[in-house]
């Protein structure tokens, strides 16, 4: 399919929301002996490192730091292996779909009005993201001040275990072909690198379309020295303040899945640590049900304030994204991101195909072309023809997406109750800032203004953490996660987070062993 019979599908498209947010078991991955549920955890137990949260950087992170030290790692929600829909290309959708108590898919609606989702599984957003893989710019290492070299390798351990080439069918030739004649340039080809034009990145899909995630990286670890725990939800950091200069995190309690308290503390010694890799919203909101955050927000809440930190759940950031559907007359191959045109107005243009179930998933269906036909009779006064085809579950058709670079709207985090299985408050305040609303009209002019977006944010550097991500005001604490980002590294932060994890690993054990002995 040429540029010209591309867009001239696309014209004639339905305008809607996309929705790529929404039972998975609990069986054991391919390291059962240090991976266990919550329930056989003891009351107490003693470690050099907690991590909290076996996300897409907390994995990275666990994996490194077993190699020198004893690692806990705690994740509040389930296993991603023996769960097909998580595993399958197929059935990406489905996940997301998904809002049972259980399932690894947490779903929460902006104070904006749009629905999005945060995980709650090991391996974190990569067991529920559409799998692109793309570095951050060099530019952007430069800005944060990040090591080029360890980056690089940081890297590159990831992609050795986990990151494929896309297989590139027609659908997706076909869009890339379209981004280059439209003067999207120049041709990149295949690369992860974050640069000006039309590439192809990578994929945690492997060639019979399994996914590959972040979990998977746990197997670098030192089976010896790391225990990782399922269904262990956190509630709140234990500080020791007596004799201290400042609060020193000691310990964490959390509870399984039956409701049993446990506590988990840092053995003796100063280069011990409990590291929040909790995400976007999970890392502010346990930092503020520890009593790290705005004093008057903390005290309404009944929390005893161990540190007034005014920054701990501020500058919420999340890419808006807008979606034109192309409807096919014959079936479309099933493919999620793989080719990506970064614009030089910074708004990137991404395609994905299939059809409506393996795209949108049976769940959300009915409720999302309810709305549309419900927003279409209002502004139209008549259901339109071209959404007829649009009701036949089996119809295929190809996505072209807009998603908007940065960005540089910003909002807030709040908690909403003290329980910390329940979603915080959050306000992204999207295109608050004129230059984000510019560069939607710039990248997708065709398309009705909605959204999908990643949660971004925070804990930033400078203002909650440090530039080694300790957390400002108290000792024995860092954030290692992309809650730390102020804006979205590249087209798609998850390589980057992963990357993070590895990369932060290695700095903090070479300051334990600067000898490299252990």
């Amino acid at each position: 399919m040429g540029l010209k019979a591309l867009w001239s599908f696309a014209s004639a498209a339905l305008l809607g929301i996309l929705l790529f947010h929404g039972s998975c078991s609990s069986e054991k991955g391919p390291y059962p002996s240090f991976t266990h549920q919550a329930t056989v955890a003891p009351p107490v137990s003693f470690y050099d490192y907690i991590i909290i949260g076996g996300g897409t950087s907390g994995c990275a992170l666990a994996a490194t730091l077993s190699e020198r030290a004893t690692v806990l790692l705690l994740e509040r929600g389930i296993s991603p292996y023996g769960n097909p829909t998580i595993s399958n290309i197929d059935t990406f959708a489905a996940t997301l779909a998904n809002t049972s108590p259980s399932s690894p898919s947490q779903t929460f609606i902006s104070t904006d009005g749009v629905i999005n989702s945060r995980a709650r599984v090991l391996g974190g957003g990569s067991c529920l993201n559409a799998g692109f893989y793309t570095r951050a710019s060099a530019d952007y290492v430069s800005r944060v001040g990040w090591d080029p070299k360890l980056v690089e390798e940081s890297y590159e351990w990831v992609e050795k275990k986990i990151v494929f080439r896309p297989p590139m069918l027609q659908w997706q030739s076909a869009v890339r072909d379209g981004l280059l004649e439209v003067g999207v340039l120049p041709d990149n080809g295949y690369t992860f690198e974050h640069i000006y034009g039309t590439k192809v990145g990578g994929t945690i899909f492997d060639e019979n379309g399994h996914r590959h995630t972040a979990a998977d990286l746990l197997e670098y670890a030192d089976p010896t020295k790391i225990t990782v725990y399922l269904n262990a939800v956190v509630h709140q950091i234990y500080f020791d303040t007596k004799g201290q200069p400042k609060p020193r995190a000691n310990g964490v309690e959390f509870r399984d899945a039956e409701g049993n308290i446990h506590k988990a503390y840092l053995k003796v010694g100063s280069m011990n640590e409990i590291i929040l890799s909790a995400g976007a919203l999970g890392s502010p909101q346990l930092l503020m049900l520890s009593g790290i955050g705005p004093e008057p927000h903390l005290m309404a809440h009944g929390i005893e304030v161990v540190l007034d930190q005014p920054m701990v759940g501020q500058g919420m950031s999340d890419n808006p994204m807008n979606a034109v559907f192309v409807p096919s007359p014959r079936p479309v191959e099933v493919s999620l991101i793989q080719v990506v045109g970064i614009t030089r107005f910074e708004s990137y243009i991404e395609t994905a195909s299939g059809s409506l179930l393996s795209v949108i998933g049976a769940r959300r269906l009915g409720e999302f072309f309810q709305s549309l036909a419900n927003q279409t009779a209002q502004n139209f006064k008549v259901l339109p023809n071209e959404i007829n085809p649009f009701l036949n579950p089996d119809v295929h058709f190809g996505i072209i997406l807009e998603k908007t670079a940065g960005p540089l709207s910003t909002g807030h985090l709040e908690l909403q109750t003290r329980d910390p299985n329940d979603n915080p408050q959050v306000t992204f305040n999207y295109f608050q800032n004129p230059l984000d609303l510019e560069r939607c009209v710039q990248g997708m002019k065709t398309i009705i203004e909605v959204l999908e977006s990643k949660p971004l944010s925070r804990c930033q550097v400078d203002r909650v953490v440090d530039h080694d991500y300790k957390v400002l005001g108290v000792d024995g604490l860092r954030v290692i996660d992309g809650s730390t980002f102020y804006d979205s590294p590249g087209t798609n932060p998850q390589a980057t987070v992963m990357m993070l994890g590895r990369y932060m690993g290695r700095k903090i054990s070479q300051e334990r062993f600067p000898n490299g002995m252990k």
